[in-house]
C-alpha cells in the first residue's frame, strides 16, 4: 500500500518524539497493512485443499486432504462459503461418503478464514464429547493454521474445553440436540446440524432442537449458514427427507464412459449374477452399456450437480448421494451387492436402505392378519418354556381394576415364545392386587430341558396410577422391576433411554433404594413387533431338512385364544397431518383392547434393560448353559467373564408354592 500525499499538506516526517518512533513501529505499519488487506477469495475446498491435513486418528486416509478424492463434495461446502447465496445446504446421504470430512472443512475455515460464532449439534450430549476429541481435537492438531489459532486445552485460560473452542474472533460450541440449555447458549453466524433423523423429538421437552438451534441464527439474517445433515431413517418420519424434498433436490448427474449421457446413479441399475457379488456393474440407463467399477473415478471427475425440483425456498439448496458414488478404493459396487444379498430380513434392509443408500426406509404399519397367527399355533403347552427358549421378560399393562402380564421367554436373534399371561385382578389402590403381584417374581417356569426359569426383568407401564407403581417397584427392588414411560416418536439415539432417579431428597440427591425410571419409544418396539409377526416360518420339510426360525420369529402356543391374538394386532400406523402442514406416523387403534401388544412392548423393553440387544457370542453359549441346552448347539465351556454378566439372567428356584397367579380366562 502506498502513501497518500497531497502538494497543500505538510509532509509526515517522524522524530523522536513522535508516537510511531520506537523500536518495533516496522512490525506495528506492517501489521496494519496487513489488517487493511482483504482476506484471499478462497472457497472451503480451496481452504480444505491448501490447508487441511488429515489424521491418522480420524481417517483412513491420512495426509492431505484433496478434494479430488469425492469431487461430488466441491459443490456440496463450496456453498458454505461467504460468497454462495444459498443459507440453508441440505444434505440426505449415505455413509461411506465423505460427508463428515466435508463439515470438518467448514469448521476448519471458519475458525482460520471467515471467524464468527459457530454452533455444531450432535444427537447427545455424548456424542459431541466423542465428536469433539475425535474429530475437532484432530483437525485443530493435524493443520497448522488451525493450532495456531486454537490454543491447546492445557493452556492456562486457554478457553479451549471439550464442548468450547475460542479462536481469533470467534467461538465453537458442540452441544447435544438434547440439551435445550446447549442450544440456547448463544447467537450463531454458523450452525452445523449433523444426524438430524438422530435427533430426539425435543429437547428436554422445550421443542424441536433444529428449530431451537436454526433460531440462534436469526440476529445475522442474511449472513448465517446452516449445515443439515444425516442418513435418512423412517419415510415420512424422517427430518432429512422432510428438508430435502422441500429444497431444489440436487441430485450427481455423471457421464456415461460410452455414449456420455448424464445421469444419476439408481441401485436398481446395480446388476449381478445371483449368488455372484463379484460380477456386480452398473447398467447405462441410455444405451445399456456395462459401467464397470474402474470407470467410476473418470466419471465422479466429469460429474455435476442439477437440480430436479424447484426449492419451496429460494434460500435452501438440498444434495442427495448414495454409496454408489464412493470412490474406489472405499466401498465398491461389489460390496454393495454383498451387502444387499446379506440383507434377508426387513431390519437389514431398512438398514441398507438408511445407510448404503442415504433413502428412508417405508414403514409397513398395515396389522398383520390376526387369523393367520392364530392358525399357526404351535403345540407346546401354555405356562411352559420352549427349547429355544433363553431367559424370561414380563410386560404388566397397570388397569383400573386389573394388571394384566404377558410373560415372554427370548433366544438368540430375538426369536421369542409367549409363555403365560397372567390377570391380577383388583385395582392399583389395592395392597392386595401389588402382593398378588410380587408373587409372581418369585415364580418360576419350567424349561423343556427340566430348569425352572424365572423373570430376568420385569417391566411395568406408570401412566396409570404413577405414585403407586413406583411405591411397588421401589420395595421390589431395581435388580427385577423396571418401571417404564412410553414416549412417541421414531427418531431417538435409542429405543431405551434411562434409567432416571425419581425418589430424590429436598435437597435433590438421589436415594439410593429410590425408584428407577426407563423411558420407551414404544412405536419403535410396536413396529419392530410387526415386521417380526410378519416373518414366514420355515416348512415342515425345512425344518427336518435343518432350516431354523428366522431371526425375531414371534412364536405362539396353542392355549392362546383368538381374544387375545387380536390384540396382538390391534393397532395400525397411518400418516397424519401436523397443524404445520407436516406428515407424521402416528400407532391409532383398529379395537378398543390392545393389552396384549402393550404387554409386548413392555416385555421387549425389559429385555432390552436386561442387556439382549448386546450380548456377545460367549454371552448366549453360557445362557445355553445354563438352562441345558448345550447339549444342542456346539459351544465352548463357558467362560469366567461372561459368566458374571449374564449372572441373574437366568434365575432357577424351586418352584413356586405361595398364592396362585390366574391365568386369563381366554387363555386354556
Amino acid at each position: 500500500m502506498s502513501a497518500v500525499t497531497s502538494p497543500n499538506l505538510p509532509r509526515f516526517e517522524p522524530s523522536s518524539g513522535d508516537l510511531f518512533a520506537f523500536d518495533g513501529a516496522e512490525e506495528l505499519s506492517q501489521a496494519w497493512r496487513d489488517g487493511l488487506t482483504p482476506d484471499p477469495a478462497l472457497t472451503v475446498s480451496e481452504w480444505a485443499d491448501r490447508h487441511r491435513v488429515l489424521s491418522p486418528r480420524a481417517s483412513a486416509e491420512p495426509g492431505r486432504y484433496r478434494t479430488d478424492r469425492t469431487p461430488y463434495m466441491r459443490a456440496i461446502i463450496d456453498a458454505l462459503s461467504p460468497t454462495h447465496p444459498a443459507r440453508r445446504i441440505v444434505v440426505m446421504k449415505s455413509a461411506q461418503v465423505g460427508f463428515t470430512e466435508g463439515g470438518n472443512n467448514w469448521i476448519g475455515y471458519v475458525i482460520h478464514h471467515a471467524p464468527g460464532p459457530m454452533l455444531a449439534v450432535q444427537p447427545t450430549v455424548e456424542l459431541a464429547k466423542r465428536f469433539s476429541r475425535q474429530r475437532i481435537d484432530p483437525l485443530v492438531n493435524e493443520s497448522p493454521a488451525l493450532r495456531e489459532r486454537v490454543k491447546p486445552a492445557r493452556s492456562r485460560d486457554a478457553g479451549n474445553t471439550v464442548l468450547s473452542k475460542e479462536f481469533p474472533a470467534g467461538l465453537l460450541v458442540i452441544t447435544g440436540a438434547n440439551s435445550a440449555v446447549g442450544l440456547r447458549s448463544m447467537p450463531a453466524r454458523y450452525l452445523f446440524l449433523d444426524e438430524v433423523d438422530a435427533y430426539p423429538p425435543s429437547a428436554d421437552e422445550e421443542g424441536d432442537p433444529v428449530a431451537l438451534a436454526e433460531a440462534r441464527t436469526r440476529t445475522f439474517s442474511w449472513r448465517s449458514k446452516v449445515l443439515l445433515g444425516s442418513t435418512p431413517t423412517i419415510h415420512g418420519l424422517s427430518r432429512v427427507e422432510r428438508e430435502y424434498e422441500a429444497s431444489d433436490q440436487r441430485r450427481y448427474f455423471v457421464p456415461c464412459p460410452h455414449c456420455r449421457d448424464m445421469q444419476w446413479l439408481s441401485f436398481e441399475r446395480l446388476r449381478w449374477d445371483k449368488g455372484k457379488p463379484d460380477t456386480a456393474h452398473y447398467i447405462c440407463v441410455a444405451c445399456d452399456g456395462r459401467l464397470e467399477e474402474h470407470h467410476k473415478t473418470a466419471m465422479l471427475e466429469a460429474g455435476e450437480w442439477r437440480p430436479t425440483a424447484q426449492a419451496q425456498d429460494p434460500g435452501t439448496i438440498g444434495f442427495h448421494v448414495s454409496a454408489l458414488y464412493s470412490p474406489v478404493g472405499w466401498l465398491s459396487w461389489e460390496n454393495i451387492a454383498r451387502l444387499w444379498e446379506a440383507a434377508t430380513t426387513d431390519e437389514a434392509r431398512r438398514s441398507f436402505k438408511n445407510s448404503v443408500l442415504g433413502e428412508t426406509w417405508v414403514e409397513t404399519g398395515e396389522a398383520p392378519d390376526w387369523q393367520r397367527l392364530y392358525e399357526r399355533r404351535e403345540s407346546w403347552q401354555i405356562g411352559t418354556v420352549p427349547s429355544g427358549g433363553l431367559f424370561l421378560t414380563a410386560g404388566a399393562d397397570v388397569q383400573k381394576d386389573r394388571i394384566e402380564v404377558d410373560v415372554w421367554a427370548w433366544g438368540r436373534g430375538l426369536e421369542s415364545w409367549l409363555v403365560d399371561h397372567v390377570v391380577v385382578e383388583g385395582g392399583p389402590e389395592q395392597a392386595e392386587t401389588w402382593e398378588e403381584l410380587g408373587l409372581l417374581l418369585d415364580h418360576t417356569w419350567l424349561h423343556a430341558h427340566g430348569t425352572r426359569l424365572g423373570l430376568a426383568k420385569l417391566a411395568i407401564d406408570t401412566g396409570y396410577e404413577a405414585p403407586a407403581v413406583y411405591a411397588w417397584a421401589r420395595r421390589a427392588g431395581h435388580a427385577q422391576v423396571a418401571p417404564i414411560k412410553g414416549v412417541e416418536g421414531f427418531n431417538r439415539a435409542a429405543p431405551v433411554a434411562g434409567p432416571t432417579h425419581v425418589d430424590v431428597t429436598e435437597g435433590g440427591k438421589k436415594l439410593r433404594r429410590g425408584a428407577r425410571l426407563w423411558t420407551i419409544a414404544v412405536a419403535t418396539f410396536k413396529s419392530e413387533t410387526y415386521r417380526f409377526l410378519r416373518l414366514g416360518a420355515p416348512t415342515d420339510e425345512e425344518i427336518e431338512a435343518g432350516a431354523r426360525y428366522p431371526a425375531g420369529f414371534v412364536h405362539l402356543p396353542r392355549g392362546a385364544e383368538a381374544e387375545w391374538v387380536k390384540q396382538l394386532v390391534a393397532e395400525q400406523l397411518v400418516t397424519v397431518k401436523t397443524k404445520r402442514g407436516f406428515t407424521r406416523l402416528e400407532w391409532q387403534k383398529l379395537r378398543e383392547r390392545n393389552e396384549a401388544l402393550d404387554c409386548r412392548v413392555y416385555a421387549r423393553a425389559a429385555a432390552w434393560i436386561a442387556g439382549a440387544d448386546r450380548w456377545t457370542e460367549a454371552m448366549w453359549r453360557d445362557l445355553e448353559q445354563q438352562v441345558g441346552a448345550a447339549e444342542e448347539v456346539e459351544s465352548d465351556p463357558p467362560s469366567e467373564a461372561s459368566s458374571e454378566t449374564v449372572a441373574g439372567i437366568v434365575r432357577r428356584r424351586p418352584e413356586h408354592r405361595g398364592r396362585r397367579v390366574f391365568r386369563s380366562s381366554y387363555f386354556s
